[in-house]
C-alpha cells in the first residue's frame, strides 16, 4: 500500500505501489512497464530465450510461476505450462485449480503429471518411506519430471518462477556454508546438455512483492498459502533474515545476488562436480546419473512400495515436536 498523496515517478498519476529499492512510486501502468523491463533485461543479459524457442513453464498455482507465464506470453513467447501433482492433500488440489483456471481463462496449454496416478506415490508417502524431510522428496521429483516433460514434449527451454528473493535466500544459505559446489551451479541459466533441457529463471530481477503486485494488477488469481510441508524449512529463515536487512537497507538483496552473478560466479566457473564427472544413463528410466540408478528411480522404488501416508499425519507429527 502507498500513501494517498504518492505520485508515480514516471507520469505523476496516483501511485499504487512504493518500491523502496528503486526509491520510487509507480502507477499500475508504469509498474507493469517496470516489470516487463526487468524481465526483458534478465532474458537479454543472460541469453535465456530466443523468439523461436518452444517454452515450458513449471507452474504451481502460486504468484511467481503464474506471473512469469503471463509475462512471457505477453512478451510474445510460445509458452505452455507444466503442473506436477505432488499429492499434498488439499494444498495440491487447490494449487491445481489455480493453474488450470489460469490456463483455461487465457486459452493456454497446461501439461499435467500426477505422482500418485503415474508413479504410485506422493510427497508425504515418499517422505515417510525415505525418512527424509518432505522438501527432499519434492525436489527430487520435480527436478526429474521437469526435465522429462520438457524433453518428451520437444521444448527447447524450461522456465521456473524463481524470483530475486528465492535466489538471494539460496545464495545466503550456500554462502553461510561456503558450499562451493552449489555456489558454482547457482546461475540464472543452465545450458542444455545430454539428457537435460536448458533451464532459465526470468524473474531474478523481481521480488516476491513485485510478482504478487503484477498478479493483482493483471487480475490473476493465485494460491496465497505456503506449502504446509515447508514449515521449518531453512530457506524461509534465510528469507526472513534478508528481509530484515532489506528493510534497513533497500536494495541489499539485489546487490547481494546480482553482484554475485557479476563478480563471483565467473570465478567459480568449472568448480561444479557436474562439470567434472561423466554421466551414465539410468538403468531404469535412461535419465543422466552418476550411478546405475538415478535418484528419482531410487525414490520411486521405495515410495511406491510404501503404504500411502495422509498429509495430515505428517503435519500432526510436525506440530507435536
Amino acid at each position: 500500500m502507498v500513501a494517498s498523496a504518492s505520485k508515480c515517478r514516471t507520469c505523476r498519476a496516483p501511485a499504487i505501489i512504493d518500491l523502496p529499492r528503486h526509491n520510487a512510486h509507480f502507477c499500475a501502468e508504469h509498474f507493469l512497464q517496470l516489470c516487463r523491463r526487468q524481465v526483458t533485461k534478465a532474458v537479454e543479459q543472460f541469453e535465456m530465450l530466443n523468439a523461436d524457442d518452444k517454452v515450458l513453464v513449471a507452474v504451481s498455482g502460486g504468484k511467481d510461476s503464474l506471473a512469469v507465464w503471463d509475462m512471457l506470453v505477453e512478451l510474445g513467447y510460445h509458452a505452455d505450462g507444466l503442473y506436477i501433482g505432488l499429492g499434498i492433500g488439499e494444498y495440491s488440489d487447490t494449487s491445481a485449480d489455480y493453474a488450470r483456471a489460469f490456463a483455461r481463462d487465457r486459452g493456454l496449454h497446461l501439461v499435467e503429471v500426477s505422482l500418485r496416478d503415474e508413479y504410485d506415490y506422493d510427497v508425504p508417502t515418499a517422505s515417510r518411506a525415505t525418512r527424509r524431510v518432505p522438501c527432499s522428496a519434492c525436489g527430487i521429483s520435480k527436478r526429474h519430471l521437469f526435465d522429462s516433460a520438457a524433453l518428451k514434449g520437444g521444448y527447447t527451454v524450461l522456465v521456473t518462477g524463481h524470483n530475486l528473493d528465492d535466489e538471494a535466500a539460496v545464495l545466503f544459505g550456500n554462502t553461510l556454508r561456503w558450499d562451493v559446489e552449489y555456489l558454482a551451479r547457482q546461475l540464472p541459466v543452465l545450458p542444455a546438455r545430454d539428457g537435460f533441457p536448458k533451464k532459465v529463471k526470468p524473474l531474478i530481477r523481481l521480488t516476491e512483492r513485485e510478482t504478487a503486485a503484477w498478479c493483482i494488477v493483471r487480475g490473476i488469481d493465485y494460491l496465497v498459502e505456503e506449502c504446509p510441508m515447508a514449515v521449518g524449512n531453512k530457506h524461509l529463515a534465510y528469507k526472513a533474515a534478508l528481509n530484515a536487512i532489506e528493510h534497513e537497507s533497500p536494495g541489499s538483496k539485489a546487490n547481494f545476488y546480482l553482484g554475485f552473478l557479476d563478480n563471483m560466479a565467473p570465478l567459480l566457473a568449472g568448480r561444479s562436480a557436474a562439470d567434472e564427472h561423466a554421466l551414465n544413463a539410468c538403468s531404469s528410466c535412461g535419465a543422466p546419473t552418476t550411478g546405475e540408478l538415478c535418484a528419482f528411480c531410487r525414490l520411486v522404488e521405495r515410495a511406491a512400495a510404501h503404504e500411502p501416508v495422509p498429509v495430515e499425519l505428517l503435519l500432526r507429527k510436525g506440530r507435536s515436536r
